[in-house]
């Protein structure tokens, strides 16, 4: 079952992955500093949620993926973090 929100994620610039499973995004700041304070920013929410990305960092380019391991697929979770990125990224 799809979590709510999921489409207006997708809407937004996240994409599906092939298996369904997760939902990924690329996010381009201004340079490293943003990026990394972006990161720092979304870590503090994921320790609060227990719910950590997937993610790598170059630069000022930071890919994510989310998905719930635990649930074997996307959940509210997911959807709650990348709310929380989009904001945090101004998107």
């Amino acid at each position: 079952m799809k979590p709510d929100g999921l489409d207006a994620l997708l809407e937004s610039g996240w994409t599906l992955s092939s298996d369904e499973i997760a939902i990924r995004r690329s996010f381009i700041f201004k340079n490293f500093n943003a990026a990394f304070a972006f990161m720092t920013r979304v870590a503090m929410v994921a320790e609060k949620l227990d719910h950590h990305p997937e993610w790598s960092n170059v630069y000022k380019r930071v890919e994510v993926r989310l998905t719930t391991h635990s649930a074997g697929g996307l959940t509210d979770l997911d959807v709650k973090m990348a709310r929380k990125m989009d904001e945090f990224a101004g998107q």
